[in-house]
């Protein structure tokens, strides 16, 4: 079936191989170093934690970092011996970053942990099955060492039709794949097996590129009566991409933003089948892999298997050195590798080749001229990008445009870079691009959560704010509902009642005015009657002088004049002492 739909991707480079260099030499056994360094951070996703401490001993294959978080995977001791620091150390990296490292310093014996496969995987739990190859580290071994595991759970909704074991190993220099193939193909069958009934995949393919020959044959013999293909593909440079090969095994392409699983397929390399193999057959975990140490500046070229952990000058050392022609040194191909500014960084797991590259492996650097628009790259790109317009993106830092155009299904392999005659570094410009929008993308994310956080707390101050009113106006209503109980259960005053009430209190107001006023009046009285008896009094004394003036006054003009008129102020006296008297009277009786 597949014979029939082998298909071809847009653009690719033939380009030279350059693998006779290591191809025909047999893989031999690193040297324990003295000093394993193992950087946390191996993998796609995240940093692994420390579960050792420094003084702590290790046996070989101990964990001594779990995975943390879904996307992430362990590290284990690569040798037996005695962890001396945990700290920063140069990795692998375009940069020449450090990071944190466990360091164990061997103690030559190699002394493994208690290993045990499983009995029967065929009767193992699925979700079982990927936690054992989660826990034995195990991570993509031909690209950016995406956790295997996670391809072995795709989820009830996505149903797996095809398994690709990639094999083809496209980049020149490159042989540890080739390799494997020919020295352990029973390793891979095996692990292929396991992956298949994880994934319930009806299909199986292994692509093997057709200029290998002696691995395509080792694998066919291997296979008694399975329902597995082997497939040669043509040997085009970027054949061995996870897109490309999925086109050209099966004429499908994977969508814009999607992945694999979203047309039923998935794909892992040969080496990641043969570690599988190790982690449930045999109870291994991760700790080495087969490492291409070649190029023109390397005295013996040839592949290693490599303790992770082993500083790459040490390799170099057990290749008989560098020679004075190597101009630059390389971790991965030439195409997709990058240059290591320090040499002791050490091998880690997606550590597939180390290229001593002298001017005559990799043409030394051009200077840059300006983009002709030719459309070369155009023509060479196997994702049908528009690499120079992308350029000019990058170039004007107008981000969002190169976005728009698809620049993150770039998959860096350098096609375009290769065939560009104006000698521009356009993955450079790529790469630089996607950094920078992550950059902004994570400054965004922190923004976000930030706001986030506020917002939460504003929202828990006006939950606790109505959750205090909500207490008070329950705690009022209780109150209220409480009086109206007690006014209930005192028989409820009816308003007649409180009318009548209201009444005798205002009687009683009234009869205490009353009786105020009462004790006032005969007070009044009394003063009134002293006032009239004093007047009385007064007006008694004037006409007595009167009186007696008038009696002087007859003695002076007649007698009988004066007698008549003593008579009239006697009488007048005497009327004045009568009242005086009835006002005097008038008062004992009050």
């Amino acid at each position: 079936m597949i014979n029939r739909i082998l298909s071809r991707f847009h653009g690719g480079v033939h380009l030279p191989d350059r693998k006779s260099l290591t191809a025909g030499q047999p893989v031999r056994k690193a040297h324990l170093p003295d000093r394993l360094y193992l950087p946390l951070h191996q993998h796609i996703g995240a940093s692994a934690e420390p579960v050792v401490a420094v003084g702590d001993s290790v046996l070989k294959g101990q964990m001594i970092a779990h995975a943390c978080g879904y996307v992430s995977a362990p590290v284990h001791a690569s040798s037996s011996g005695k962890v001396i620091a945990i700290e920063d150390h140069a990795i692998p990296h375009p940069s020449g970053a450090s990071a944190s490292c466990i360091v164990i310093e061997t103690d030559g014996e190699d002394r493994w942990i208690e290993r045990s496969g499983a009995e029967d995987y065929l009767n193992m739990d699925h979700s079982h099955l990927r936690n054992l190859i989660r826990n034995a580290g195990i991570v993509g071994l031909g690209g950016a060492g995406f956790p295997s595991f996670i391809k072995l759970n795709p989820g009830p909704d996505y149903q797996i039709d095809t398994l690709i074991l990639n094999g083809a190993e496209c980049e020149p220099f490159i042989t540890c794949d080739d390799l494997l193939m020919r020295m352990h193909p029973e390793e891979i069958i095996s692990g292929i097996k396991i992956l298949r009934y994880a994934l319930k995949a009806k299909h199986v393919v292994i692509a093997v590129e057709d200029n290998k020959p002696e691995a395509y044959q080792s694998l066919k013999g291997q296979l008694h009566n399975e329902d597995i293909e082997v497939v040669q593909v043509p040997t085009l440079y970027p054949v061995g991409g996870e897109k490309q090969l999925i086109q050209v095994i099966t004429g499908k392409e994977v969508p814009h933003d999607g992945l694999p699983l979203n047309i039923g397929i998935v794909i892992q390399n040969v080496s990641t089948a043969a570690a599988v193999h190790r982690a449930v057959n045999e109870g291994t975990p991760l700790v080495s892999r087969y490492v291409t140490v070649t190029g023109g500046g390397v005295t013996q070229p040839r592949n290693l298997e490599v303790l992770f952990g082993t500083p790459v000058n040490e390799l170099l050392e057990q290749c008989g050195g560098t020679n004075m022609a190597m101009s630059r040194l390389v971790m991965g191909g030439p195409m997709m590798g990058f240059e290591l500014h320090q040499h002791n960084v050490p091998v880690i797991k997606t550590t597939n080749c180390i290229l001593a590259a002298t001017d005559h492996d990799l043409s030394p650097e051009q200077p840059m001229m300006p983009c002709i628009r030719c459309g070369s790259c155009a023509d060479a790109c196997p994702v049908s990008l528009l690499p120079q317009q992308l350029y000019w993106f990058a170039r004007s830092k107008e981000f969002d445009k190169a976005q728009n155009i698809n620049l993150f299904d770039c998959i860096e392999c350098g096609c375009c870079s290769y065939v560009c005659p104006s000698h521009i570094p356009l993955v450079h410009y790529f790469r630089f691009s996607k950094a920078e929008i992550a950059a902004k993308e994570r400054e965004q994310e922190k923004a976000d959560q930030a706001r986030a956080r506020h917002e939460a707390r504003q929202a828990r101050l006006d939950r606790e704010k109505a959750e205090r009113a909500a207490r008070l106006a329950s705690k009022k209503a209780a109150l209220a509902a409480k009086k109206a109980r007690s006014d209930g259960a005192s028989g409820g005053v009816s308003d007649d009642k409180k009318a009548a009430i209201k009444a005798a209190i205002e009687r009683a107001k009234a009869k205490k005015a009353a009786k105020k006023q009462a004790g006032t009046e005969p007070e009044a009285e009394k003063n009134r009657a002293v006032s009239e008896r004093k007047r009385a009094e007064m007006k008694a004394a004037i006409e007595q002088a009167k009186v007696k003036k008038m009696a002087r006054k007859q003695a002076e003009s007649g007698h009988e004049r004066g007698v008549s008129e003593q008579k009239k102020a006697e009488m007048r006296a005497a009327i004045a002492r009568a009242k005086a008297k009835k006002a005097e009277k008038k008062n004992d009786g009050i």
